[in-house]
């Protein structure tokens, strides 16, 4: 068959954006590691299944420094998708690929303590295309219903307003809001509400089991969540900075 006769297949590429964890480590390196597991005593399972950006804009390492470093954050199990804040000149084969352009969200912190250096950032995978004339505006809906299960290893991410799940979420999924998240069946996974700095979201489940409640930059892990409130419809809400669940009654 001709050149001309066999049909081709085009390239697309666009631009996507993720939401992902970036850390910040501090001089000196050893301390802020020291510092990070301290933070990490309380929540292993913080970082799994979640991108994670290293800035190192706060620090000055060399290319032999930052590939321990990230092998030290491997061991802890947190895989880097990226580097950002370094001189281009440093970057080696070998070395996470580097980032540019992520926006920074908000700090999270536990309940009087905070884990160092750590915040929500929305990476693009790619620089956006140029544009002859701007698209039209379509109206962005308010919410977001999932009728399905959120199954273990699944992330639903929604920063533009509310997500509710008819069904539940399984141990290992995410839910990520900026507005508030409603779950009418248990709530296994990890819930992160006004993941843009809403702090007047809210956390509604059906049945609590959650591994980790999160609203704005505040969040509770699993053994922070008191036994009595276990197995019961329950709420999550800041009140002075501070995040408090109860049960529905």
């Amino acid at each position: 068959m001709s050149s001309q006769g066999r049909q081709r297949n085009s390239l697309m590429f666009r631009p996507r954006s993720y939401v992902a964890f970036a850390i910040t480590p501090r001089a000196p390196i050893v301390d802020w590691l020291a510092e990070l597991d301290g933070g990490l005593g309380r929540s292993e399972q913080f970082f799994a299944g979640n991108p994670v950006a290293l800035d190192l804009s706060a620090v000055n390492l060399s290319a032999n420094a930052i590939k321990e470093l990230v092998a030290n954050l491997e061991e802890r199990r947190i895989l880097v998708l990226g580097i950002e804040g370094i001189d281009p000149a440093k970057w080696q084969p070998g070395l996470p690929a580097m980032l540019r352009g992520g926006r920074g969200m908000r700090a999270l912190e536990t309940q009087g303590v905070e884990l160092p250096g750590v915040i929500t950032t929305a990476i693009p995978a790619t620089a956006p295309a140029p544009t002859a004339r701007p698209a039209p505006q379509i109206p962005q809906p308010a919410s977001l219903m999932i009728e399905d299960p959120v199954r273990s290893g699944q992330s639903v991410i929604f920063t533009e307003g509310d997500v509710t799940v008819l069904g539940a979420v399984g141990f290992g999924a995410e839910i990520v809001a900026g507005g508030s998240i409603h779950v009418y069946g248990t709530l296994r996974g990890r819930a992160l509400a006004g993941a843009t700095g809403n702090a007047r979201a809210r956390i509604f489940c059906h049945r609590i089991e959650a591994e980790l409640l999160a609203i704005d930059s505040y969040y509770r892990t699993a053994d922070e969540i008191e036994e009595s409130l276990r197995r019961r419809p329950a709420q999550a809400w800041l009140e002075g900075g501070t995040l408090k669940i109860s049960a529905i009654n």
